[in-house]
């Protein structure tokens, strides 16, 4: 890989984050790259600016954060299959991340990305549209990614769920998945992740883990007021589309991987399909398992009682 144009992004607000980046902007300027440096957070939303502002093709972004900010530095640079290395520094769980240590000797850094001494990992992501009553369904979605008005991409999940100030609402939604009437729903929301997703908001809402090597989407309801109501594991072409009933408040709104995307009217539906564009991590851990990060991220312990496998080389 060649280094010439790199993002610097942080965690807004967090000091350590912060001196991590500041200190690989150093190095790599050191180098002879140019810098692009900038907080990211619910309030700070650097790659529009550095997208346009970018005098040549950017190689890298590197995100010190937690997994929120590397899903930001997803939703805005898949589009340009700009390759993300996020580390995990002021974050939580970072099921997305690097940890911390594999980034503190950054000559060895340096030395492992120039050298194509790395693994991309190539995670899917998920395309919406809100569309009106009268605009027929997606039988191939692929073609409208090229027209530019689908600001609407996710990693994570896209939730259809009511927001209020004052009060706790409960949805109505219909679930429709490639034109066909699959159930209602009346509770908090409904959600359509990708396997990336399903140890998040998903496996909260007790949906499936589902492994991100996989092509799949994951239709979950959130506390559904039916136990007949069960999470659906759909092949990567299916078009599922949600459509808001019952609401009077007008509070149906649409949120990718947790931040607002936009309002929903009645008569207004959300079709979500699989995206074009994937999301491409850089991985430096020789010795990565994803069956590592789940036992270690959600502290699985196991039975009660542990037995010593005696019969493993």
């Amino acid at each position: 890989m060649q280094l010439k144009q790199v993002i610097i992004a942080y965690k807004a607000g967090d000091s350590f984050s912060h001196k991590a980046a500041e200190k690989c902007a150093r190095y790599f300027e050191a180098q002879g790259c140019k810098i692009l440096m900038g907080p990211s957070g619910a309030n700070d939303n650097p790659y529009p600016v550095f997208l346009a502002s970018a005098t040549q093709a950017i190689d890298l972004a590197v995100v010190f954060g937690g997994d929120g900010t590397a899903l930001a530095a997803a939703r805005h640079l898949a589009p340009d299959g700009v390759p993300i290395l996020a580390v995990n520094i002021g974050g939580h769980l970072g099921f997305l991340t690097e940890p911390a240590e594999m980034v503190q000797d950054l000559d060895h850094v340096w030395d492992r990305l120039t050298g194509d001494r790395y693994a991309v990992q190539q995670r899917m992501m998920l395309q919406a549209r809100v569309a009106e009553r009268d605009v027929d369904r997606l039988s191939d979605p692929s073609g409208l990614e090229d027209e530019g008005d689908l600001p609407y991409l996710a990693l994570n999940e896209m939730c259809v769920k009511p927001a209020s100030a004052d009060r706790m609402i409960s949805s109505f939604l219909e679930l429709e998945i490639d034109g066909a009437v699959v159930d209602q729903y009346q509770g908090d929301g409904l959600l359509v992740a990708t396997p990336t997703g399903s140890t998040c908001y998903t496996v909260a809402a007790s949906g499936p883990i589902v492994h991100p090597g996989m092509a799949a989407m994951i239709v979950t309801p959130i506390c559904p007021l039916s136990l007949s109501s069960r999470p659906i594991v759909l092949p990567p072409g299916s078009v599922v589309s949600i459509w808001p009933l019952q609401d009077r408040e007008l509070a149906t709104k649409l949120w990718m991987d947790g931040v607002l995307a936009t309002s929903i009217w009645p008569g207004q539906r959300i079709d979500v399909w699989m995206a074009q564009k994937q999301a491409r991590f850089i991985l430096l851990q020789e010795d990565y398992s994803y069956y590592r990060t789940l036992r270690d991220k959600l502290n699985w312990a196991g039975a009660r009682i542990h037995y010593n496998n005696n019969h493993r080389n």
